[in-house]
This record gives structure tokens, sequence and C-alpha cells, in this order.
């Protein structure tokens, strides 16, 4: 399996500036591991990055619709987010575009996981200036994928 990154990204570590310090809520505090919300319509693929973020020291929360993930977003502090770009309520751009304006950070700490290979999909997906990776992928690859994204703000608290 392979790391898709879209066409003009510069690659994962590089492919956007650099985030902006402090701009989460001051109500939606830091824990000490990274929040990291999953956003897929498939209840296994939920599950299986569920288990697999927990048993590598993160801390998942899963929501298998837009409106879930939204409602997640507006409530509670999430670190980076997982968006498949095919969900039945919210197309994963559309997500991505609210969330980041209830969390400014998530528009620097999103990737896409997609089964969806059509060319207007990569459009859009490029369009939020976000890396992606195309469905199936290897655990190892999405981990150094989150890695990438990770916020700095936990380095001192781990």
């Amino acid at each position: 399996m392979t790391l898709q990154v879209i066409a003009g990204s510069a690659g994962m570590q590089s492919a956007r500036p650099a985030s902006p310090q402090g701009q989460a809520k001051e109500s939606m505090a830091y824990g000490t591991k990274l929040r990291v919300l999953i956003v897929d319509d498939e209840p296994s693929i939920c599950k299986v990055l569920t288990m697999a973020l927990s048993r590598a020291g993160y801390e998942p929360i899963a929501a298998q619709s837009g409106e879930a993930a939204l409602a997640i977003i507006r409530s509670e502090h999430v670190d980076i987010m997982l968006v498949d770009f095919r969900i039945p309520d919210y197309r994963g751009d559309v997500i991505f575009e609210l969330a980041a304006g209830h969390q400014p950070h998530l528009a620097y700490q999103t990737l896409f996981i997609t089964g969806d290979i059509t060319d207007r999909a990569h459009e859009l997906i490029a369009v939020c200036n976000c890396n992606f990776l195309q469905k199936p992928f290897d655990l190892s690859v999405l981990f150094s994928a989150i890695a990438a994204l990770a916020p700095r703000i936990h380095d001192a608290a781990g």
C-alpha cells in the first residue's frame, strides 16, 4: 500500500504551512493523548481504526456520519481529523470546511481517507490543501501520516 499525495503537494511534512498556535477554543482542554476523530460511514473501518489508534497511544473518537462528526467538533477538542470523502449526509470536503471553521487547527491537521479515485474527488480534496490515503492502506502508513500532522503542543505533556 502506498501513501497517495495530491498532485502539487510537497509531501506529508511540507504540504502545509506551520499550524497557527493557540487557536483552539478556550473551553476545549488538551489532554495528554492526541485525540483523533475518525469520520467514516463504514462501521468496520471505524472499529478497526479505533482499536489500532488506541493501541498506538492515541485517543480515537469515531463518527459514522457528517452530522455526528460536527456535533463532536462543536463540543470537544480534536487534535487530528481523519475523514472519508464519501459519506451519505455530507461530503468529506464539506465536513472539513465546517470542522476547520469550529477548530481552525484542523485546517492543518486533517487527512482524507478514501476509496474514491475519481478526478473530481481528487480536485475537491486538493482545494482543501490536504493529503489523503487511498483505501485500502497499511496502518503503518496511516501512523506515519498522523505523526506528520501531529501538533507539537503535546510534546511537553507526553
